[in-house]
């Protein structure tokens, strides 16, 4: 994990000292420039005052952004490798997620409902990554939260392997009317990853980032 901090914080600060070296072998030929044509003006007709003010503003402009983009760059790779370091804490506990993906490990997988509403039975949909429905199941709400589990089988009862599915959940009214409705899902968390600069938890085959989090015991 420390190598990961590391990197990230390297990758980060690497790209803003490219960039300000960059500047800086910029700034150093136009000066040699300036100087030299400031050396071999005609005196009959001098460098225009204003044009030479203009642009030395705007080297000094674009270091300026230089040196604040580089600040924020190496603040964000410090909060990347803040957030690994937090994720860490994480391995091995079971959370809950808002996600249209239901993570199957060890042939279990966790759905959770919210209490009966308006909408008084959930219609759990669980399909492939090819869209073919595996499972489908209707589920009576009660008056508090629940969890919905799936044991991993198909509507033939044959086991599916361990990996990430698509899930949908819709409400449905006393008169069969459909209705959205909210759900998250439950995971153990197996790692953390650093991806082109956002961090994203792990669970079985699939990653959900921070702000999917919802509860770090599961439920609703």
């Amino acid at each position: 994990m420390s190598g990961s901090i590391n990197s990230a914080t390297s990758s980060a600060v690497g790209s803003a000292a490219s960039s300000a070296s960059r500047f800086s072998g910029d700034l150093d030929t136009f000066l040699k420039l300036l100087t030299t044509q400031l050396q071999n003006q005609d005196p009959t007709s001098p460098m225009d005052a204003d044009k030479l003010t203009e642009q030395l503003v705007q080297f000094s402009t674009v270091e300026q952004q230089i040196n604040t983009n580089s600040t924020l760059q190496q603040l964000l790779a410090l909060q990347q490798a803040s957030q690994l370091g937090e994720a860490a804490a994480l391995v091995g506990r079971r959370v809950a997620v808002e996600t249209d993906r239901l993570p199957l490990q060890s042939g279990l997988a966790e759905v959770n409902l919210p209490a009966a509403g308006t909408s008084t039975i959930a219609r759990i949909e669980i399909r492939d990554a090819s869209g073919i429905l595996v499972r489908s199941s209707d589920v009576t709400l009660g008056t508090g939260a629940s969890t919905w589990q799936w044991d991993g089988t198909n509507s033939r009862g044959v086991q599916q392997p361990d990996g990430t599915y698509r899930v949908t959940v819709s409400g449905r009214t006393p008169d069969g009317v459909p209705e959205i409705m909210g759900f998250t899902v439950n995971g153990l968390v197996t790692g953390a990853v650093r991806d082109q600069g956002v961090v994203t938890l792990r669970m079985g085959g699939l990653n959900v980032g921070y702000d999917a989090l919802r509860n770090l015991s599961g439920g609703i």
